[in-house]
């Protein structure tokens, strides 16, 4: 009898994904993540629609990285290849790192020195991958990786190997599987811009087979210290405490500007204190833990929501790409509580609580 267990997104869309017989699939049983509907928080933001989060942090290595990740690995082993290599603000290189480890692979990664957040770097170096932090932001370490990847002796995994965008448009496919059609609005952080161009190129797919009946307005986030897409030129030195979108100048930032015309939808930027407040209001309304970077769409939805922009009935999806735990850091600074220290008796507890 055939097996019902979920197997990963290329076995699930294996027909809509450039693979073949010959394709030795890598995997770590990506995808099939939750959508989360978050009713407590649209009411907080005064809201009269249907709010859906996408909640890719219940990917292998807890980003939704791994979907485009075991498309390029699997076709990197494929290919033959002995090395992959990618430059990171931190999601891609534990991705990278897990899925070449899988693979039995060797995994360089670049990172910004001092500029990613700990729990992504622990990924990294935990499996096993050869780590090298450089004195330079995420879009100087791209250009490095592209050019040893013109070398033809490594892999490139970052986006702008199409084949991560085909894998990460798999999530488009499992939002229109799982609410049983498209939504109205697709609200998604933007950094280095694949994951807009991948969820428009998902929804246009399954528009186009007849499996939903209609098409989202993409609205991508941008933070205010790194919003080249926005602001229409390159940011030399970006800044922004979403670390994950801290880029200046997107790889996929065409294919960013096509889904916002394509859609009718729209492009803009928040502020990192709008992101931070985002960030505490959905752990705080619905008990979902994410990076700070997911808060940028968030921050974009209560701005939208105030504005009117958001017609009443509508269904809203966003993607939250990361959890919450791969910046520790930014969470313990904003979680503005901490442990009160009490003597070791039930009286003392009690007292905290409130019940005298």
């Amino acid at each position: 009898m055939a097996s019902t267990a979920w197997q990963g997104i290329i076995h699930r869309y294996r027909q809509r994904l450039p693979v073949t017989e010959a394709t030795p699939v890598v995997t770590l049983l990506e995808g099939n993540t939750p959508l989360i509907r978050v009713d407590n928080l649209v009411r907080e933001i005064g809201g009269d629609f249907v709010l859906y989060l996408k909640y890719e942090a219940t990917n292998p290595t807890c980003s939704f990285k791994d979907r485009g990740m075991t498309l390029a690995v699997s076709k990197a082993k494929e290919r033959g290849a002995q090395v992959v290599i990618c430059a990171s603000t931190g999601n891609t290189s534990a991705s990278a790192a897990a899925y070449a480890a899988r693979a039995n692979l060797k995994c360089v990664v670049l990172l910004p020195h001092g500029k990613i957040a700990l729990g992504k770097m622990a990924q990294s170096l935990m499996y096993g991958a050869t780590t090298i932090a450089i004195e330079g932001n995420f879009d100087v370490a791209l250009r490095i990786v592209r050019e040893l990847g013109e070398t033809g002796q490594v892999e490139v995994v970052n986006s702008v190997n199409p084949v991560r965008i085909e894998g990460q448009k798999t999530a488009a496919f499992e939002i229109c599987d799982q609410l049983g059609r498209a939504p109205d609005f697709h609200f998604l952080p933007v950094g280095n811009a694949g994951n807009i161009t991948a969820y428009w190129r998902g929804y246009r797919e399954y528009h186009a087979a007849g499996i939903s009946d209609r098409l989202p307005k993409m609205w991508g986030w941008q933070a205010a210290g790194a919003a080249p897409i926005v602001d229409g030129q390159p940011v030399e030195h970006p800044q922004t405490v979403a670390t994950a979108i801290r880029i200046g100048n997107p790889a996929s930032w065409q294919g960013a500007l096509a889904a916002v015309r394509e859609s009718s939808g729209r492009i803009d930027k928040v502020s990192d204190e709008e992101i931070l407040n985002a960030y505490r209001l959905v752990a705080r309304t619905e008990g979902v833990f994410v990076e700070p970077a997911c808060a940028a769409p968030l921050a974009g939805l209560i701005r939208s929501v105030r504005a009117g922009q958001i017609p009443a009935g509508s269904v809203v999806t966003a993607t939250m790409t990361g959890h919450g735990l791969k910046d520790p850091d930014t969470a313990i600074a904003q979680a503005e509580f901490k442990p009160t220290v009490v003597p070791a008796t039930m009286e003392a507890v009690r007292r905290v609580m409130g019940l005298g």
